[in-house]
């Protein structure tokens, strides 16, 4: 996907030019993967541009980094101020906001502790992550032969940089044979998720998302759906599965800040249901779209006005 730049980035506290927001190639985040970043939705609303679950999503930022012991000296509160600082610089009405914070340069050891920590917010234009297509009539994935990274061996219910090397493989993987997207089994074969969604499994009007013990992020917007499925009138569980149930599926969808909510109507090159989004995907779908374009009132909660 190709990013269109924008006019400024936050970097360590300041607004600098687009082309001013660099860092050393000896940046230990960069040979160790040793950072933590966010993604986050802002959109057109009826009220002007907001963002979506804002603070709930820098909160867990620096849940993330404190997994890593990464200190950064910023609160929740301020990440927010910045990223909406961000937004309003560049002038973007919705957009996709990326902050990363990550062990800057000192040395080349493994061990990053006592090393200075970059914070980065970036703002810019991003449509539908799995296409326009994928949005409306649904996307065909496969399950992948990597593994989600197990919990023993990093922190998977953290959102930082190393793990991504593990869904980075798994969804190159996928795209070299013909499919749009993965999913990924944990060290126990059970279904954990894809490279950057979380996952839901629809059968005999139950709805079914493996839980956080699966090695799972906690996902905000698979959060919000579990809500808004619920209260739709839907029996949503979580509840581990295994690869077959994904055959006797009744729907499959997807969720993620940049997913939003996206149906899967192939997995391993079988139909899921009748090929097409099916009804609870669909209306499940037109809730979240409502909510995030701020069309209904119960939720504005979730919504931070940017102006």
């Amino acid at each position: 996907m190709q990013i269109q730049p924008t006019e400024v980035i936050w970097k360590n506290g300041n607004l600098v030019p687009w082309k001013d927001a660099t860092v050393h190639v000896l940046t230990h985040g960069l040979h160790y993967g040793t950072g933590a970043f966010e993604g986050i939705r802002c959109y057109s609303t009826v009220n002007g541009p907001a963002v979506f679950r804002l603070k709930e999503h820098m909160e867990r930022l620096l849940t993330s980094a404190k997994a890593i012991n990464l200190k950064l000296p910023y609160t929740a509160d301020q990440l927010c101020k910045a990223a909406k600082d961000t937004v309003k610089a560049n002038k973007l009405d919705s957009c996709y906001i990326r902050p990363i914070a990550f062990y800057g340069v000192s040395g080349i050891g493994v061990n990053p502790m006592g090393y200075p920590v970059e914070t980065f917010i970036i703002a810019f234009p991003m449509g539908a992550y799995l296409g326009d297509e994928g949005l409306k009539n649904g996307i065909r994935v496969h399950t992948s032969s990597w593994h989600r990274v197990s919990s023993g061996s990093a922190p998977a219910t953290a959102k930082v940089c190393g793990d991504y090397l593990n869904s980075a493989l798994a969804v190159m993987e996928a795209k070299l044979n013909g499919f749009d997207e993965t999913i990924m089994l944990n060290e126990l074969h059970m279904v954990a998720e894809g490279s950057g969604e979380n996952i839901f499994l629809v059968r005999k009007g139950k709805i079914l998302t493996p839980p956080l013990n699966a090695g799972i992020l906690p996902g905000i917007t698979r959060e919000s759906v579990m809500e808004l499925a619920a209260d739709l009138g839907y029996d949503v569980r979580e509840q581990n599965f295994a690869r077959s149930e994904l055959y006797l599926a009744d729907e499959l969808f997807f969720t993620g800040t940049a997913a939003e909510v996206t149906p899967i109507r192939e997995v391993d090159r079988r139909s899921v249901g009748e090929g097409k989004p099916g009804p609870v995907t669909k209306a499940i779908q037109t809730k979240f779209i409502d909510v995030v374009k701020g069309k209904d009132k119960k939720y504005l909660r979730w919504l931070d006005p940017v102006k």
